[in-house]
């Protein structure tokens, strides 16, 4: 798959999640086989501002490319002046967000808002791709809600903005993730448009992920929170993409991850903060599990890397015992 002069080795990427897609994860998603890694959401006044913090969710390791850094904003200026940064710091691709759901952000006229607005979309998107040399992509949702379902429109909008390739989540912004993702949205768009085209929502299997591509046409598959705690449905995906058997988990295997995951974690934010994200990614790689919500109440209360591994180690031998 390629987008823009930046060819995917896979037709799958990880999707933007705040909280979630930060770098260390970003890198275990590629080494189980995701083609594309896309970070959670940047402000773009944030970077005008040269805040410390939003200049630090930049940072893209080499095992993780190619990398798209995800822009928010709703200032055309500002966004062109953004993407020129994230540019500069060696992003191979700049996402562009129109799917965000939340209160505090589509308040403010970003992220999902923009869907109502197609003409100021049309503007932020002409002057994100013409600040920049590499590929400039957007997500949107199916609409703002039932009654403006703009995907098709929004996706002509991007196209004739000169943006490389389209994302679609099947909810709208009402939904926000509830209810069911319409796959139907998505076929509608990769028939309206000659770009590539992602399709978003409901994708917990590898089963899924060949039905969409079937039921839409998809040319590629975003996974979001079906590869939150298991990054293990990339390499999934791949080998029922090329027919091949499916990798099965061992249950060390998701324990031992998570020790990593946690490990890298700890040296890329600090322990005190580390420790305190991990819980949740802790508790989503062990969902499913026998005793894990005991475990999961275990896993909120620790402290440290040294305490999170005591306890895994525990989990282990509980689980061998059978």
């Amino acid at each position: 798959m390629k987008i823009g002069n930046i060819v995917l080795d896979a037709p799958i990427a990880l999707a933007p999640m705040a909280g979630i897609s930060d770098l260390p994860y970003r890198v275990i998603c590629r080494r189980f086989g995701c083609g594309l890694t896309v970070s959670e959401m940047v402000s773009a006044k944030g970077l005008l501002y040269k805040n410390e913090k939003t200049f630090a969710m930049l940072q893209i390791d080499p095992a993780e490319r190619p990398t798209a850094i995800q822009l928010f904003g709703s200032v055309p200026d500002e966004l062109a002046e953004a993407a020129k940064i994230v540019e500069a710091q060696g992003a191979d691709m700049i996402d562009f967000n129109m799917g965000c759901p939340v209160p505090k952000v589509v308040n403010n006229g970003e992220g999902s808002a923009l869907m109502k607005t197609p003409d100021l979309a049309g503007k932020i998107l002409t002057a994100m791709v013409k600040a920049v040399t590499i590929p400039v992509t957007v997500k949107f949702r199916a609409g703002w809600d039932e009654e403006h379902r703009n995907a098709v429109e929004i996706a002509k909008v991007a196209e004739a903005s000169g943006v490389a390739a389209v994302a679609v989540h099947g909810r709208t912004r009402d939904q926000f993730y509830m209810g069911k993702a319409d796959w139907g949205i998505i076929r509608a768009v990769k028939n309206a448009v000659g770009i590539p085209v992602f399709g978003n929502g409901d994708i917990f299997s590898a089963e899924d992920g060949l039905r969409m591509r079937k039921e839409t046409g998809c040319d590629g598959l975003m996974l979001a929170r079906g590869a939150y705690g298991n990054p293990w449905l990339f390499s999934q995906l791949r080998a029922a993409m090329e027919g091949k058997e499916l990798p099965v988990v061992t249950l060390d295997e998701k324990l031992r991850l998570i020790l990593e995951h946690a490990t890298a974690l700890v040296e890329f934010k600090g322990e005190k903060v580390a420790v305190k994200e991990m819980r949740s990614h802790a508790s989503a790689y062990i969902k499913g599990l026998p005793k894990a919500s005991e475990y999961r109440e275990k896993i909120h209360r620790v402290e440290t890397l040294r305490e999170l591994g005591s306890l895994l180690e525990s989990y282990r031998e509980f689980l061998a015992k059978g």
